[in-house]
């Protein structure tokens, strides 16, 4: 089940926490956030899971910024939830979606338990000028059923920035798994 905007109002500072909060922007069932004023875009010209990297930051100047086809941009939320005993989700606005911009590529359910800004993979497939503050996507919380284990050290977990993929940091751990090992290209332990 989904929050109504009442309920997500009701949760604030209990399983729900929003910072910072404006009534404003509680929908009937979402709480819509803002995009910060910096984006980051990938340097390389093929990105590698295995290894971090390198990206260049830039700022939205007042007057806005237009973002192309075929690039991925991350940005990150002004908001930074912090979500207990619910699932929080983050789906783009129908109206920035009208105009072509995807909000995320991907990931769009958070962990139980986690806390700090969301990270936002936009990919326009027309050329659009966007502004730093604008209501860009929403935030939703669904319940959960069975027993609950918090997401906590996470390697995304109290971000306090725009996170680039850390998957490489998941490559590097040892896998237990034999198959796992040989899938990423470690040796076995004999």
């Amino acid at each position: 089940m989904i929050l109504t905007g009442e309920e997500i109002k009701a949760q604030l500072g209990k399983n729900i926490i929003i910072d910072p909060f404006n009534p404003a922007m509680l929908n009937p069932n979402s709480y819509n956030l803002s995009l910060h004023d910096e984006l980051l875009v990938y340097e390389e010209i093929v990105l590698d899971v295995r290894r971090p990297n390198r990206y260049r930051r830039s700022v939205i100047p007042p007057e806005g910024i237009v973002l192309r086809p075929g690039q991925l941009y991350l940005a990150r939320t002004v908001e930074r939830t912090e979500t207990h005993n619910l699932v929080p989700m983050l789906e783009g606005r129908s109206s920035i979606g009208r105009l072509g911009l995807f909000v995320h590529v991907s990931a769009g359910f958070g962990d139980i338990g986690f806390c700090g800004y969301w990270t936002l993979e936009l990919q326009a497939i027309h050329p659009i000028r966007i502004y730093a503050g604008l209501p860009i996507c929403q935030i939703l919380y669904h319940t959960v059923v069975g027993e609950i284990t918090e997401y906590r050290n996470g390697k995304y977990q109290n971000n306090h920035d725009i996170q680039p993929s850390l998957f490489f940091k998941e490559l590097q751990a040892p896998a237990k798994d034999p198959q796992m090992r040989l899938a990423f290209g470690q040796e076995m332990a004999e």
